[in-house]
């Protein structure tokens, strides 16, 4: 007869996780069902205190992932509006003009190819190891001419519920896609040679965010954030997105009244920018208190 014993949570909450596992391995995946034989009874009824105990340990683990995002993204809209002329503004310019070409039947697509040159260059992507480093702006023409087709009118400052719909999804991996391809000749250009890793996701995921706002930028301090509360992959995929999105609308009254708070003039932060900034400025302080 298997037998539960207690100290599989003697160490504390941290070592529920493991006692849970062990009682589900005697007992099978499925703990909510009823068994019927008087061996398994006493073991069930820890596994489901276990788990209840699990789900309040979440529970508060994801109250305190909300108050530090929302305290972080206000940070990060703070500290931008302290300084007008700050790199963080550099998102808010390419944005905005992005946003206004959507609606522009003859857009002018250099004046917006400079636009997200500059934002890229605030944010990391004009670094010495880049291939952009070694091109003009107008590398970023067809870039543009692809983001701004009404196909992608629907990714614009999209509502994160909306990235469940199997269509959004679709678009969304059809305009990274072929921000990839096109990328990659180009890199293989500047190396001399042929790369066989992916175009980084850090440039394309800055690119969707400057243009679009569909998804939030997967560099270093973004990664470091979302590690932190466990919220998602470090890794961009879709299902790394649909994770935040899940996130998101667990939590949607308070992102909501918080986001409502950022906006500069008729300019509204989307959904995706506020975990953007949040995740980021988690991220950035977590590096810097580790170097001090």
């Amino acid at each position: 007869m298997h037998s539960a014993s207690c100290d599989g949570v003697s160490g504390g909450v941290a070592r529920y996780e493991d006692a849970v596992r062990h009682v589900v391995g005697i007992l099978g995946r499925n703990i909510s069902c009823d068994y019927d034989s008087t061996e398994k009874r006493g073991s069930e009824f820890i596994a489901r205190g276990l788990v209840s105990m699990l789900k309040v340990r979440r529970a508060r683990e994801h109250m305190d992932a909300i108050d530090g995002l929302i305290d972080a993204a206000q940070t990060f809209y703070e500290d931008a509006r302290r300084d007008e002329n700050g790199r963080s503004r550099s998102w808010e310019h390419c944005y905005r003009v992005f946003r206004d070409a959507r609606t522009d039947p003859s857009p002018d697509c250099d004046y917006l190819s400079l636009h997200l040159a500059f934002y890229l260059a605030s944010w990391g992507m004009y670094r010495g190891s880049s291939f952009l480093l070694q091109k003009d702006y107008k590398v970023l023409v067809p870039v543009v001419e692809e983001v701004l087709k009404p196909n992608y009118d629907c990714l614009f400052g999209i509502a994160c519920v909306r990235l469940r719909e199997p269509e959004v999804q679709a678009r969304l991996a059809n305009v990274y896609d072929h921000i990839a391809k096109y990328f990659h000749p180009i890199r293989d250009e500047v190396a001399g040679r042929e790369v066989t890793t992916p175009v980084s996701p850090v440039l394309i995921t800055k690119i969707l965010m400057g243009t679009l706002g569909c998804v939030p930028a997967y560099d270093r301090f973004f990664q470091v954030g979302v590690a932190t509360y466990k919220v998602t992959t470090r890794e961009y995929s879709p299902e790394s997105v649909l994770k935040l999105v899940d996130f998101y609308e667990e939590h949607n009254d308070r992102l909501e009244e918080a986001r409502r708070g950022m906006r500069v003039g008729d300019l509204i932060y989307p959904q995706m920018k506020l975990l953007d900034m949040g995740f980021w400025q988690i991220g950035f302080e977590k590096d810097a208190g580790s170097t001090k």
